[in-house]
């Protein structure tokens, strides 16, 4: 007997002839990659490549978007943004998002839980102790590193179980770089699937499982972590450093 279609998936997300536009502008090509339960994954690439926009696209947040997005074998390239939230993915953007007039606890406890299984505020302490010392400290008073830090534990109050980061170190002092590394390795220990967007390839090689890398669009490359020594020369064509 042939498995229920919603069963019949090896991927916890796989896009397949991914397009998406801003407008009259046509920014992904055809993308094609896959993300299994529990991973980290990064896609990397020069500016320009799509990195972001794949990202919004996943999460049905650009103006036009066609191929095919499989979340738990569940096709959502025609579902907005809302509900594909409802289905446990949720988007860091590189800007963060913090509101500025709230203090640390109230930008946590401002989104929805709207999947179950979100993190307690103690969990979120946990993870992030130096939330808990600011926890009435208005975002404007915040370091960038501990705005990063509060813009992930909102997202993990949402009981999201794919987390899209987007430049999570851009800008960030290297001590601080090195904590966020230490909770991305222990967000993917407690389940978590992660897609990173990362300029700093030396930082996504601590974290990653597996590398994409993107040029015009496309993704043009597959990279497994263990073989990133064996690929450096590649790698360093295609981001040009």
């Amino acid at each position: 007997m042939a498995e229920p279609a919603n069963q019949a998936y090896t991927s916890l997300l796989a896009a397949k002839g991914l397009n998406a536009w801003y407008g009259e502008s046509h920014i992904l090509h055809g993308v094609d990659f896959e993300v299994h339960s529990g991973e980290v994954v990064t896609l990397l690439g020069r500016n320009g490549a799509g990195k972001t926009t794949t990202l919004k696209s996943i999460m049905g947040m650009v103006e036009k978007r066609t191929g095919s997005v499989l979340f738990q074998g569940q096709e959502t390239v025609k579902l907005p943004s809302n509900r594909i939230a409802q289905l446990g993915v949720a988007l860091c953007p590189e800007e963060r998002a913090i509101f500025a007039s709230l203090n640390v606890e109230e930008n946590l406890l401002l989104p929805p839980e709207v999947a179950a299984g979100g993190l307690s505020l103690e969990r979120i302490y946990e993870l992030f102790p130096n939330l808990k010392e600011r926890l009435k400290s208005q975002g404007t008073k915040l370091s960038g590193g501990e705005q990063q830090m509060l813009a992930i534990g909102r997202i993990l109050r949402t009981g999201a179980k794919m987390l899209l980061l987007d430049e999570p170190t851009e800008g960030l002092a290297p001590v601080i770089v090195q904590q966020i590394g230490r909770t991305i390795a222990r967000l993917k220990s407690e389940g978590f699937t992660i897609v990173l967007v990362e300029q700093n390839f030396r930082f996504a090689a601590t974290v990653a499982d597996r590398h994409y890398v993107m040029e015009n669009g496309r993704v043009v490359d597959m990279i497994p972590n263990a073989q990133l020594d064996a690929n450096m020369d590649k790698l360093h064509e295609y981001l040009g450093v």
